[in-house]
């Protein structure tokens, strides 16, 4: 689509499928890169949000910006971009999300209690959370800890945060 040999399905486009189509080639181009969130508001403001593999340095959001700014016409559609990188303390929303922090400690809501564990396995169909808790002896008085570990579906899990430890 880039340059002066624009298909002319192209032409034919809603703006909001032209973003969809230059956001899923930039992508393309830069395949550690994800999509997080793409909104496009009636007032044609558009935001997307991009998470990596490696993380996101501010350069990979300039150059989506720019990817996707080359090719829209103003003249066409006034509009308004941003593009920038999750925040800290955002819920995790993908499995390569869950993948890429392995090894850190998360805060997960299910339907029935909040954990704060260890991520450490993920994979297309769950992850497995590991942490420490402080249960009854199971012979004589007080408390013992024990190393706990859970399965979790994904479909079970309402939010999960990345905790952040300085």
């Amino acid at each position: 689509m880039r340059g002066l040999n624009v298909p002319s399905f192209y032409k034919n486009m809603t703006f909001k499928e032209k973003v969809n189509t230059l956001l899923a080639e930039c992508l393309l181009e830069k395949p550690s890169i994800f999509l997080i969130d793409l909104v496009i508001t009636d007032a044609f403001k558009v935001i997307v949000t991009v998470d990596g593999d490696n993380g996101v340095a501010l350069q990979d959001c300039i150059d989506v910006s720019r990817f996707i700014d080359n090719d829209l016409d103003r003249e066409e559609q006034d509009y308004s971009l941003e593009v920038a990188s999750v925040g800290v303390g955002s819920p995790l929303k993908l499995v390569r999300q869950y993948k890429k922090n392995v090894g850190r400690t998360l805060i997960v809501k299910t339907g029935t209690e909040i954990i704060e564990a260890e991520l450490v396995e993920a994979n297309d169909d769950f992850v497995v959370l590991s942490w420490e808790a402080r249960e009854p002896k199971k012979v004589g008085k007080g408390k013992e800890t024990v190393q706990k570990e859970l399965k979790l579906p994904y479909e079970d899990i309402k939010e999960a945060i990345v905790t952040v430890t300085f």
